[in-house]
């Protein structure tokens, strides 16, 4: 089976190594996004998938292309289409890929969805279901088509979503799974497996996070906060300010007490920072960041941070 392979995050590597690695599966060649700046002397540095093709050997220059566009790009085209592939594997490209992509490969492409479509169709699957509240999440194989995530589902695996689960746990966890499910089902929709359609209830968009969303707003209940934290951290974390300065909250809990005063009001500093929340909720911050420096224990932040009940965070 010849696979070209199109990905460019670390979340997409696993596949691709599965890929490289599984018997009768020959990958002829891997799209990714160009080299990227990067680090604290901004060196052009390749995408995961990229150095994960380079290190299996793949040739630079003739099994690996990076454009800056697949849109109205012939050269692009013109090279996928003479490698000739049986399907083309889509994982966390970043990039929508034209009809004329779509229709290349011989057999079908795919794609590997970090979610149980149709909920969480678009960029942040993995992020969405978490902050939603979701009880579970999975990745599903699905033959793509010009809508976003439309297309139908070849197979699909659940993963539950527990209360302390987070946001890199749920990474680290779909990326192998998918990998695994892949592997498992490419043979299948060659012999002829045909995907079962989406059904219409239950569609969601995972729209794109944005910065302003990694800023704490107090108004939410703790339930929220904690699932906001738990998404994000350690990286790239979610912020408060205190005192003027930036704080990066790493870990906390939402207790079961409740209170009767302003959100963003300390309530305590007993055994971490205590704060308002909503509804009368209260959340705990045990780990933090302060700028500039390390991450440490709430208690050890508060013996010089000179902070009392009544003060607020913003």
């Amino acid at each position: 089976m010849r696979i070209v392979f199109a990905g460019t995050p670390g979340f997409s590597v696993p596949c691709l190594t599965a890929l490289l690695e599984a018997d009768g599966m020959d990958v002829v060649g891997v799209v990714s996004q160009p080299d990227r700046k990067s680090g604290r002397g901004m060196k052009l540095t390749p995408s995961a998938v990229k150095q994960a093709a380079l290190d299996a050997g793949m040739d630079g220059q003739t099994d690996i292309i990076t454009p800056d566009k697949l849109r109205d790009n012939d050269d692009a085209l013109a090279w996928l289409q003479a490698k000739q592939a049986d399907i083309l594997v889509v994982v966390a490209f970043g990039m929508i890929l034209p009809k004329p992509w779509l229709d290349a490969p011989s057999i079908a492409p795919v794609n590997v969805h970090a979610s149980l479509l149709p909920r969480w169709r678009g960029a942040a699957p993995i992020e969405r279901a978490l902050l939603a509240g979701d009880q579970q999440t999975g990745v599903c194989i699905m033959q793509m088509e010009e809508g976003l995530d439309t297309g139908g589902i070849y197979a699909q695996q659940v993963l539950p979503i527990t209360d302390q689960t987070t946001g890199s746990e749920l990474w680290f966890k779909l990326s192998p799974m998918g990998a695994e499910l892949l592997i498992n089902t490419l043979p299948k929709i060659a012999t002829g497996l045909l995907p079962e359609p989406q059904t219409a209830d239950g569609q969601t968009y995972a729209k794109k996070i944005s910065n302003d969303e990694r800023i704490i707003d107090w108004n939410k209940s703790a339930a929220e906060i904690d699932r906001l934290v738990r998404c994000f951290s350690p990286r790239p974390g979610v912020r408060t300010q205190c005192k003027g300065k930036w704080l990066k909250l790493i870990a906390g809990e939402a207790l079961s007490c409740s209170h009767q005063t302003r959100t963003g009001s300390i309530i305590s500093t007993d055994h971490g920072l205590d704060i308002a929340c909503s509804n009368g909720s209260i959340y705990r911050i045990t780990t933090l960041q302060p700028a500039g420096k390390k991450a440490m224990a709430a208690n050890d932040f508060l013996r010089g941070a000179q902070l009392n009940a009544g003060d607020d965070l913003d």
